[in-house]
């Protein structure tokens, strides 16, 4: 299967964040790209940790609807990134990643589960004053085998990715918009050693830049084998990575080096 990460400089402009997405889903397309990844948060960065009420809405809303519409015209299948999908009777939302099929399909939604409460130098966030974390794991079926959705800072949790191998996926999606401080010292890391334990690929879409006087971002979007080698990076700046990732590779790793099946935790 032929996969691209989009990397992109989201902002509070949801019409404007739609318009780059849809360029990039376009490139990738182009390139041959069957499976597209989106950023965390690719339709609306916000300029505080709680979102506008006006904006978060629901999996039949206009972004999920924006979605589905160029996973169809495009013929990918298509990894939202992560949108705020709406809770009724709640003023916080669900920080909420989607996967469409090729024909505009909702296959699966995921809601971010380990929420962002930080204060570091250089990166003070509570996510949980806006969002209510999700409570279950999501394993969806593509034709390149089972992807395990997560977000951001789901992958400093390597519990929850293998509870995912133990589902049998192959591909693990993270989608983030880590911080600058974070990111340098820690991202890299942990999605390769995601990638290592799990014997899995790793595709992780990521924001990067200014998105406004409170938020920067990382980048280095990245696609990354089940041996852990960076297949490919996006450079600083928007822009797209497409590799091929070679499913009988990682059916021989796995063969070879069978970790997976050598797992003897939790003993009873």
């Amino acid at each position: 299967m032929i996969a691209a990460v989009v990397q992109m400089t989201s902002v509070a402009d949801v019409a404007k964040n739609l318009e780059r997405a849809a360029y990039w889903i376009a490139r990738a397309a182009e390139s041959g790209a069957e499976f597209v990844a989106l950023p965390e948060n690719f339709a609306f960065m916000a300029e505080s940790d709680a979102p506008p009420s006006s904006v978060a809405q629901g999996l039949n809303g206009a972004i999920v609807g924006f979605l589905q519409s160029e996973a169809k015209q495009h013929g990918v299948w298509l990894a939202g990134g992560t949108f705020p999908e709406g809770i009724p009777d709640d003023v916080r939302h669900y920080n909420t990643a989607v996967l469409i099929d090729a024909h505009g399909n909702l296959v699966a939604h995921y809601r971010k589960i380990h929420l962002f409460d930080v204060e570091i130098p250089g990166a003070s966030l509570k996510e949980s004053r806006g969002v209510a974390p999700g409570q279950r794991l999501v394993v969806a079926e593509t034709p390149a085998g089972k992807v395990g959705l997560s977000i951001c800072y789901d992958v400093r949790f390597p519990e929850l990715y293998r509870e995912l191998s133990a589902q049998g996926v192959r591909i693990l999606l993270v989608p983030a918009a880590f911080t600058v401080p974070t990111g340098r010292d820690h991202w890299e890391v942990l999605l390769r050693a995601r990638a290592i334990e799990n014997q899995a690929f790793v595709i992780a879409a990521a924001q990067y830049g200014v998105h406004n006087a409170k938020r920067r971002s990382y980048g280095r979007s990245m696609i990354i084998d089940p041996w852990g080698v960076v297949l490919a990076t996006v450079p600083d700046g928007e822009g797209v990575a497409v590799v091929s990732l070679d499913l009988a590779a990682q059916d021989r790793v796995r063969r070879e080096l069978p970790v997976l099946a050598h797992r003897r935790l939790p003993l009873p």
